[in-house]
């Protein structure tokens, strides 16, 4: 696109030497031109015969003279010679011209015989008027004279295109290309809006590199030109074609015809195409077919690696990590280019929300640290944010104490020294909040959580909810409740989810039940609303993070009616939870322990062996399978001790893990243990949230 010319392919003149002394004057030039012409005129009516009918008039001679003064690069004069040709005259003498396929006494054609056509020689003179102006910086006459031309020419075609010579349809092209810009050098967008579209939807037998070029531009000028058009009319597109409802809806539609001619290998590869439908698809938020387009490209167009890191960002949006590190991983290989910040910066990103991939994202992060030292200070800090990221989820697998309690510290570290590097960054400080949390700081994470209120004005539901969290966690339950309404009173409609969800168990927590049972309503309500608002049937699970799914409403209703031994609301609950997702840990738990309470022990394992089969991560049927088996005797204290351990293993802060380990150790004869587990579960009781801080992830 880049090598285009923006005139629309403008003759190029010649560089000449005058002498300023002696150059004529303006009028001298002119009244030059018109003594010339006439010569011209008279020169060809005496010679006629000599020619073979040869015969030059008025506008025909000053067209010849423009053109050998433009290509002189005398643009002003050659426009004063363009000013006397009456266009409207000339073409509606010449017009029969256009077509005339007779031939001369010796049997040759107008073209064969080296005579140009008349009418071609006077349109070639306007549009070479239109470049003059141009020029001269009088856009808005250049683009008025281009149109003329191609007005002339539309009046010629009203029966079809006929079968023109060559030098008039360079001529049509060049106009055709022109006068958009011109529009556009002169302010006028609309203009130039229509001028693209009536240049692509006309019938000017464009050729295909022509076409193309306009094609580009005009899609960058939607994309690019902040002005918004109207859609194109239906009456001038095909019955049962696709119509762009907007800019860029129109802008991909070209973008797309273009790549279709290189795959037909009608065009020449352009790498811009790619980079503006690049552009034009993230403002659609559409990923997937981004990756399409770039997997399209046949191989050596994109050098690999490129390609492999653009294709894991489409892949890691759409939220398939593993195949966006599987692209990175070829990328990041020691044959390819290990050193890649930028990749190594995405791959820990990926790595850091995923707890198995904890280990391998800290290697990337140090890696991309290491190499970011003495070159980049913002991308050391992306680097040291992602690792405290990585140190974190990676705490949260280790067996050992004393290793977890490393991990954490390395953590804090980690963040302590990126916000070093970039104290304006919000998310920094919610994440280094989030994690003082987890560790039971909670003086350090109220800390941060204001901060992060204070940085986003308060616009970001998350930072809210932080402090809610850490509010209840300090038991300060009508202060966690003010937090969340002032967060509802800052938050849009359809995003109040996880905030009504929030102030639901902040309800149960204060014992009053009814009202939270107000808040699931409203919660209900809020979700069919936004079914209805995007035309679509999908869970909010695969909505954005802020969501809340119908699923996790009536879950969350059959808890609460379960704790208030309302046992038909809660099995009806369950059914709608379970017709929403078949299989799912948290409703097989629910079931196992509704049958828990009502002695139906054997039932109520087999439930919650069932929801630990579906999510083998799942803590709360661990601590549920560990606290029943540790009722069935001292044979089974073995069993109930390795489930306990394995759900603190997973979350060390679970209180009603460390509860029930302590009964195991009791039971089992070991005092002491017990003794440190029920003072940890008391502990952990007195700063337990009314909901996870990993919700917040």
């Amino acid at each position: 696109m880049a090598s285009d010319t923006e005139d629309g392919g403008e003759v190029q003149p010649t560089e000449t030497t005058t002498d300023d002394s002696s150059s004529p004057t303006t009028a001298e030039k002119e009244e030059q031109a018109a003594s010339t012409g006439m010569e011209i005129v008279k020169a060809g009516n005496g010679n006629a015969q000599e020619t073979g009918g040869l015969s030059l008039n008025y506008e025909e001679a000053r067209a010849l003279l423009g053109r050998l003064e433009f290509q002189k690069g005398n643009v002003e004069a050659a426009l004063c010679v363009f000013d006397g040709i009456d266009l409207q005259a000339a073409i509606q003498r010449f017009q029969p011209s256009l077509t005339d396929k007779t031939t001369s006494k010796k049997g040759q054609t107008k073209s064969e015989s080296g005579i140009e056509n008349p009418a071609t020689l006077v349109l070639e003179a306007i549009y070479l008027k239109s470049l003059s102006l141009q020029k001269l910086g009088k856009s808005t006459e250049a683009a008025n004279q281009c149109k003329s031309v191609l007005d002339s020419v539309e009046s010629m075609f009203q029966n079809g295109p006929p079968d023109i010579e060559q030098k008039l349809q360079e001529t049509i092209n060049k106009s055709v290309e022109l006068l958009p810009e011109a529009w556009k050098q002169a302010g006028s967008h609309q203009e130039a809006l229509a001028s693209y579209r009536r240049g692509l939807l006309s019938q000017w037998n464009l050729d295909d590199e022509c076409c193309t070029r306009i094609q580009k531009r005009f899609a960058a000028f939607l994309l690019y030109s902040c002005v918004e058009g109207s859609p194109p009319s239906s009456g001038s597109q095909v019955e049962g074609s696709f119509i762009p409802k907007n800019n860029v809806e129109e802008a991909i539609l070209l973008l797309m015809v273009v790549l279709k001619k290189w795959y037909q290998g009608k065009t020449h590869w352009d790498p811009s195409v790619m980079e503006h439908l690049t552009y034009a698809l993230s403002l659609c938020d559409q990923p997937s077919l981004l990756a399409k387009n770039i997997e399209e490209v046949l191989p050596g167009i994109y050098p690999r690696t490129e390609r492999w890191y653009t294709l894991s960002l489409c892949y890691y949006a759409i939220g398939q990590k593993e195949v966006a590190l599987n692209f990175l991983r070829k990328s990041l290989n020691k044959h390819e280019n290990p050193n890649d910040i930028m990749a190594l910066l995405l791959a820990s990103k990926i790595c850091s929300e995923e707890r198995h991939l904890a280990s391998e994202g800290v290697e990337y992060a140090r890696r991309a640290i290491k190499l970011s030292e003495s070159s980049d200070v913002h991308l050391k800090s992306v680097g040291l944010h992602f690792l405290g990221n990585c140190l974190g989820k990676k705490s949260k697998t280790v067996s050992s104490d004393h290793q977890r309690s490393l991990l954490q510290n390395e953590t804090l570290k980690s963040f302590s020294e990126s916000i070093a590097l970039d104290r304006h960054n919000p998310d920094l400080i919610f994440d280094m909040g989030v994690e003082y949390a987890e560790q039971r700081n909670m003086n350090a994470a109220l800390r941060c959580a204001k901060e992060y209120i204070d940085a986003t004005g308060g616009s970001v539901s998350k930072g809210w909810r932080l402090l809610a969290l850490v509010l209840s966690a300090q038991q300060r339950y009508p202060e966690a409740e003010v937090a969340t309404n002032a967060a509802l009173d800052e938050t849009a409609k359809l995003d109040q989810g996880s905030l009504l969800s929030l102030k639901a168990k902040l309800k149960v927590a204060q014992s009053s039940p009814m009202e939270a049972v107000e808040a699931y309503r409203a919660l209900l309500a809020l979700v069919q609303a936004q079914k209805n608002s995007s035309g679509s049937s999908k869970t909010d699970a695969e909505g954005h993070n802020d969501s809340v799914s119908e699923f996790e409403i009536w879950q969350g209703l059959a808890n609460l009616y379960s704790s208030l031994s309302i046992w038909r609301d809660a099995e009806i609950c369950l059914q709608k939870a379970r017709a929403l997702k078949s299989y799912s840990a948290a409703t097989m738990h629910a079931e196992g322990y509704m049958l828990e309470v009502r002695d139906q022990n054997k039932e109520a394992l087999a439930a919650y062996v069932d929801a630990f089969s579906i999510e083998l991560e799942h803590v709360p049927s661990k601590v549920a399978i560990g606290a029943l088996l540790c009722k069935q005797g001292s044979r089974y204290l073995p069993a109930a001790r390795s489930f306990l351990s394995d759900a603190l293993r997973i979350e060390p802060t679970n209180r009603m893990a460390w509860l029930h380990l302590g009964k195991v150790h009791k039971n089992d004869g070991r005092i002491n243990d017990a003794a440190d587990c029920f003072q940890a579960a008391v502990m952990l009781e007195e700063s337990d949230p009314v909901e996870s801080f990993r919700s917040l992830a």
